[in-house]
């Protein structure tokens, strides 16, 4: 299913490439160390959508109406195209198309302090989409990843194909939408 996702989404990707280059430079892809299974660290994959120095002061979580998203940036959260490259993720066996969304290790030391049970998520891969994702708004800090991560555990124990699609479909109404 990445595979196709890569193979399907290669037109598209292409030009926003020329875009980003244009609206604010290189680099083009954006890469982060996420926590997925198991607590292992892995680098994930975007494509960029902030100007290069938004963590200049150290990381910060991202929220509604950031100053350091780009123009196109905007765009390419919107009807999530950021999230494209992350299927190589799925294809190198980082991540499921369903689970749980990596966090930080920065922000992790402080969930895992602050949030009982928040390591139980790590049980599955991270996913490109997720029961939180489609019930939940964007987590902005620990009291919303607290609650998020009801969603998650949700997943953990109820996870199956019947609900993965059922996440998918959901994903994909919300897409076609440009609901982020």
């Amino acid at each position: 299913m990445a595979v196709f996702g890569l193979l399907l989404s290669l037109p598209l990707v292409l030009p926003v490439l020329v875009i980003i280059a244009i609206d604010s430079g290189f680099p083009l892809f954006f890469k982060q160390t996420r926590t997925g299974f198991m607590g292992r660290p892995y680098t994930l994959y975007k494509l960029r959508t902030m100007k290069r120095d938004a963590e200049k002061k150290g990381a910060e979580w991202a929220r509604e109406k950031d100053q350091r998203v780009t123009r196109c940036g905007k765009f390419l959260r919107k009807w999530r195209i950021d999230e494209i490259p992350q299927f190589w993720n799925v294809v190198k066996g980082e991540m499921s198309i369903v689970g749980p969304r990596p966090e930080r290790p920065e922000f992790q030391e402080e969930l895992i302090k602050k949030v009982p049970h928040w390591n139980c998520r790590h049980l599955v891969k991270p996913g490109l989409t997720g029961w939180a994702q489609i019930r939940f708004r964007y987590a902005a800090d620990t009291d919303d990843s607290e609650e998020k991560l009801s969603f998650d555990l949700y997943y953990v124990k109820h996870a199956s194909l019947l609900m993965d699609l059922q996440i998918m479909l959901s994903t994909l109404r919300s897409i076609a939408r440009g609901s982020r």
